[in-house]
């Protein structure tokens, strides 16, 4: 089989259409976004949460631009690692920045996986059982990596349907405890945790609910008429979910308390949905949450093992078969889930998605300042977007960071432990792999061989 024709077998170009991707796009980020996060968010800023929903669709909206610009230009299964590889060449930086995006994305996974298991408790008397979490959310990670093996048209299909039903379903959540509410906000308003850096740490934290759109790009090669399509599917999947966390915020705020908000965070739109569907609320979100965080997560890894096997194929990262049948996708996809389910036994949702704000921010600001100083004419883009990108994302990461600095400094050491053990990895890989190949190619060169024995 030749080289171009296995690569269309593998990526199945043009096989994803506008609404596929959309569906993708929002079924990540709704899928982690809504059930995984509001009460994270609220325990972080208070009454001002819904708000900090809208702070991070705006850093996620100047964010948009750069990843878009990028992708009319590269449209790539590679997404992101394409697009780091145009503004700083084949080295060290490419690659570990690329590798912060997959494992934040894993991260994402991990998140999505807990909150799943953390939900489906909610069904049954036994949300004591802390073991059960996790033990969910490693059964869903297998499930997602069955389904992942049947291939794109599936995947889209499953993804469109699921995206409709739990959209739908949560804009009758927001209507029906906006209702029952009588449109007053008891958790919304000023607290002793609404002061200007909260507010900017809970919107960093508020920003993985929209940084699924990102997951659009690393199937640029499969969607049709990717030049048009993926500035569409992104700004379309960012819109959709901003209209329906603000929906769900305010449902939330509009029946429980600030402090019964971040009493029942892991779990707090099942809580927010008893005045309105009584006992029956907790079966309905329940349900609901189950769909979106298995539509998300098999959206999620779909697109991030792509985006791993992209940097295998560059030899940006080392790849082992460990005597797996099956193309690098399939490879990759085994990696991808492996690595979800370590993370999933070994950290709760509030540390899962820390770790996951941090190397997002840190690779996006990477993202804006490879096209602001280096590809900015090449794609086309206005200078002053990507700066203001740059800005936001350093104020709510620095932020974050002081604040977990001053409460939980383990999420800290184990970021910069990550940060450090990728880079260094990838530096001592890249010149290991420049010299084997340098070393392989002087020794198969025909002209040396030819000359390797001078003429008497």
């Amino acid at each position: 089989m030749s080289e171009s024709k296995s690569q269309a077998e593998e990526y199945q170009e043009d096989s994803l259409s506008l609404t596929g991707s959309v569906a993708m796009g929002t079924g990540v980020m709704i899928g982690a976004g809504i059930f995984a996060l509001t009460g994270q968010v609220a325990e972080q800023t208070g009454g001002l949460f819904p708000l900090a929903f809208l702070a991070a669709a705006i850093v996620a909206g100047f964010s948009a631009y750069s990843y878009i610009k990028m992708a009319q230009q590269y449209p790539s299964a590679g997404g992101i690692a394409m697009f780091l590889m145009k503004a700083y060449g084949k080295g060290t930086v490419t690659a570990g920045m690329a590798l912060l995006m997959y494992f934040s994305m894993v991260i994402n996974e991990s998140l999505v996986a807990r909150t799943f298991g953390t939900y489906t408790l909610q069904l049954f008397d036994a949300t004591d059982n802390q073991f059960l979490v996790p033990a969910l959310g490693v059964g869903l990670l297998v499930l997602a990596f069955i389904i992942n093996i049947l291939g794109n048209q599936f995947i889209g299909t499953f993804s469109t349907v699921t995206a409709l039903i739990k959209i739908a379903g949560i804009v009758i959540f927001a209507a029906a405890g906006l209702w029952v509410s009588g449109l007053t906000f008891e958790g919304v308003g000023v607290s002793e945790k609404s002061s200007a850096g909260d507010f900017l740490s809970a919107t960093a934290l508020a920003l993985l609910a929209y940084k699924g759109f990102t997951t659009i790009t690393n199937s640029g090669s499969e969607i049709v008429n990717p030049e048009k399509n993926i500035g569409r599917s992104i700004m379309i999947s960012l819109s959709i979910c901003l209209v329906v966390y603000l929906l769900v915020a305010f449902a939330v705020a509009g029946n429980l308390s600030v402090s019964k908000i971040i009493e029942s965070r892991d779990f707090a739109l099942a809580e927010a949905a008893r005045p309105a569907f009584g006992n029956g609320g907790i079966y309905f979100t329940a349900g609901l949450a189950i769909v979106a965080t298995i539509s998300g997560l098999i959206a999620s890894t779909f697109a991030v093992s792509r985006m791993l096997a992209m940097l295998s194929e560059m030899n940006l990262v080392p790849h082992r078969h460990f005597g797996m049948p099956g193309s690098i996708q399939k490879h990759t996809l085994v990696y991808t889930v492996v690595f979800a389910i370590t993370l999933t036994l070994l950290f709760d949702l509030s540390r899962i998605a820390s770790l996951g704000a941090i190397f997002y921010i840190v690779m996006d600001m990477a993202v804006h300042w490879g096209v602001l100083t280096r590809v900015r004419e090449e794609v086309q883009a206005n200078r002053w977007i990507p700066i203001g990108a740059l800005l936001l994302d350093a104020a709510i990461l620095a932020a974050f960071v002081w604040m977990k600095a001053t409460s939980d400094m383990l999420v800290i050491w184990v970021a910069l432990g990550g940060i450090g053990f990728v880079f260094v990895g990838e530096k001592l890989f890249l010149t290991w792999n420049d010299e084997a190949t340098n070393t392989r190619d002087r020794r198969y060169s025909p002209g040396r061989e030819r000359n390797a024995t001078p003429r008497k």
